[in-house]
């Protein structure tokens, strides 16, 4: 077969049905004739088990020359590993940033993650990652664009590396529903900004001002009662917040001294209640059509929000500063000090990871050390 040149292309006539001219020079390449008389140029190859073809472009805006070094370069691209129809292909059907955060918000989002959590993604969404990455399209976005708006939130790294997180989680998801090729995540590589992790214990002198005024709000009635009884069950259980402000009767078992939590950060659990969280769940007295034990002012509703009620706390504790979750704190530090393990304390805190829990461990030092201090200083002053 001979080389296609311009004037064998511009000779073949149409006929009854499509046919090819090959190029009898490169494997593969040739032009289509149409019945309608349209020509096009092409390159066909094994992908693989696979035959593709690969239109290269029409007579007329290609010439025979264009199209053979189009043909080559694909070939070449082949051997290399690479399958240029199906890349072509993945680029025409490409979606952007944009409808890829809809998908993820769909089949994820919204089927996987709990509400807190939905929450958040979505607001990171919206407020940083579709405003910087919406218009580019999947399998556009480098590992710098990601870099970039990493480093645009340094100041806030927190919020920075929660956004990382999404963006991974969301190009996992891009691999595996074929929208960019495996292993191509553009977030991998990017470290993370260090977090300084607050953490607050009340003291035992702190415990007592916070005690005398939840007695003092107590005796005033002026502050709901549920929203003090959610102080006190925060502090004696060391749940999180969300997991006493649902909390239901359903899931109160004071027989067995456990809370049955069905759902929480870390999935269901059981709390197992000391004496006081025991009295004090005893002493509340259920609300007719409220499931809640903790009430808020809407029937059938739980109490909408503790924070006001917390701010006036503190305030008037002199607790500036100390948070809601410190109280969380606060119980694993006495537990530490009461001599518990690491072990137990996960336990009871409902830690999914020993990692979390691990935290603490500097705490578990103090009563060792001063025990090494009262040893050490009863044998030095048996040795005089």
């Amino acid at each position: 077969m001979s080389k296609l040149t311009k004037r064998a292309v511009d000779a073949a006539a149409p006929r009854s049905s499509e046919y090819v001219l090959w190029d009898g020079h490169i494997p593969g390449f040739g032009v289509r004739v149409s019945p309608s008389g349209r020509k096009s140029y092409f390159v066909q190859y094994r992908a693989g088990c696979r035959s593709r073809k690969l239109t290269l472009g029409p007579q007329g805006v290609l010439t025979p020359e264009q199209a053979r070094s189009l043909a080559i370069q694909a070939l070449a691209a082949v051997r290399a590993g690479h399958d240029p129809a199906e890349e072509r292909k993945l680029r025409r059907e490409a979606i952007t940033v944009r409808e890829l955060a809809d998908r993820f918000d769909r089949e994820h989002i919204a089927v996987r993650t709990k509400e807190s959590t939905a929450k958040e993604y979505r607001r990171n969404l919206k407020r940083f990652i579709v405003p910087a990455l919406g218009r580019l399209r999947v399998q556009e976005v480098s590992r710098s664009d990601i870099a970039r708006i990493h480093h645009d939130l340094r100041h806030i790294p927190y919020q920075a590396n929660r956004n990382l997180e999404i963006i991974s989680k969301m190009f996992v998801l891009a691999e595996l529903w074929g929208l960019r090729p495996d292993g191509s995540n553009p977030r991998r590589h990017i470290a993370k900004y260090p977090e300084h992790k607050r953490e607050r214990f009340l003291s035992a002198a702190e415990l007592g001002r916070l005690g005398t005024v939840l007695k003092e709000m107590a005796a005033e009635r002026v502050e709901l009662a549920s929203a003090i009884a959610a102080v006190r069950l925060l502090l004696f259980t060391g749940c999180r917040l969300n997991e006493i402000v649902k909390l239901r009767w359903e899931h109160v078992d004071l027989a067995e001294a456990v809370l049955r939590l069905p759902d929480s950060k870390t999935g269901a659990k059981v709390v197992h209640l000391g004496h006081a969280a025991v009295d004090l769940l005893a002493a509340i007295e259920p609300r007719p059509l409220n499931p809640h034990v903790i009430v808020g002012t809407l029937p059938g509703k739980p109490l909408s929000d503790l924070q006001p009620f917390w701010q006036r706390v503190r305030t008037r504790a002199g607790l500036q500063g100390v948070r809601i979750h410190d109280l969380r704190h606060t119980f694993a530090s006495v537990a530490v000090a009461a001599g518990q393990g690491l072990p137990i304390i996960g336990k009871l805190l409902g830690h999914s990871q020993v990692q979390t829990t691990a935290r603490y461990a500097h705490l578990a030092a103090d009563p060792v050390r001063a025990a090494a201090n009262d040893v050490a200083s009863m044998i030095a002053a048996d040795m005089g």
